[in-house]
């Protein structure tokens, strides 16, 4: 079942869309939308706001609907099918040709969207991903989560050649090209769909680069180990499949391959 909410023929033509997954949020959305809305409608350009309701049954589309927000449309749908897949749908739904993922929580300030699509227009670079051990952010990071995010940064780069230090924040700019290119490879429907992604634009050659965020959550307890057992699985496994693509030839073409053909 799917259930979207347009907003009124005549809008301008958004120059940003905004994508925000959304699962068992009832409790704090109102809040959340309510900043959103304040924050994005300093950006002074058309913008629009997608909340995908990821298979909700706490009513999280319903108190969505009650905050007054013209550029916002709720698409829900059952059942829960997974962050990487409400992404996806969002996508495919949007119309600009910047596209902004942000998480639905309270933990990332909205105001990182607008500097990290500042930081897109200013550098002409193709994607700006929240991290939060970029040196600007402003977030409280326990050692040992520090010790984590070191490790598995040398884990990406070493399996992917992927130099980026946080794959995984919920704040994310790019430019619709790349999300053209690269989603529709995207195997993933959980929270290994960042990394894949990511993956994906660097191997295509495109470029990504990391921004300050502003954070709110404490980091109260630390990644539990099945949880990290879990992660490192399927990074295994993302790693196996594009080894195996490669070879086949059916992984993404690199844009200087295209560019010479």
């Amino acid at each position: 079942m799917t259930i979207d909410s347009t907003p009124p023929n005549g809008s301008p033509q958004p120059a940003l869309s905004i994508v925000v997954p959304a699962y068992q949020e009832a409790s704090t959305i109102e809040q959340a939308l309510v900043r959103m809305r304040d924050e994005f409608d300093r950006l002074h350009r058309p913008y629009e706001l997608l909340l995908i309701s990821d298979g909700n049954v706490d009513g999280t589309e319903v108190a969505a609907a009650r905050v007054e927000f013209p550029q916002m449309q709720i698409c829900h749908y059952t059942p829960n099918r997974g962050k990487g897949y409400a992404l996806r749908y969002g996508f495919e739904r949007a119309h600009a040709p910047v596209v902004a993922f942000i998480d639905a929580d309270l933990d990332i300030h909205p105001s990182c969207v607008r500097d990290l699509l500042a930081q897109l227009e200013a550098t002409g670079v193709d994607a700006v991903i929240g991290s939060k051990v970029h040196p600007l952010s402003t977030v409280q990071y326990p050692r040992f989560r520090r010790f984590q995010s070191r490790v598995f940064r040398l884990l990406i780069r070493s399996l992917f050649r992927l130099d980026v230090a946080d794959t995984q924040t919920g704040c994310k700019v790019f430019r619709r090209e790349v999300l053209d290119t690269c989603l529709p490879r995207v195997r993933s429907e959980g929270y290994l769909l960042d990394l894949e992604l990511l993956v994906l634009a660097n191997d295509a050659g495109y470029r990504v680069v990391e921004g300050p965020i502003i954070l709110d959550y404490q980091f109260a307890t630390s990644t539990g180990v099945s949880a990290v057992r879990e992660m490192l699985r399927e990074v295994a496994g993302l790693a196996r499949r594009r080894r195996a693509s490669r070879r086949a030839g059916t992984w993404i073409t690199p844009r200087t391959a295209n560019r010479g053909s």
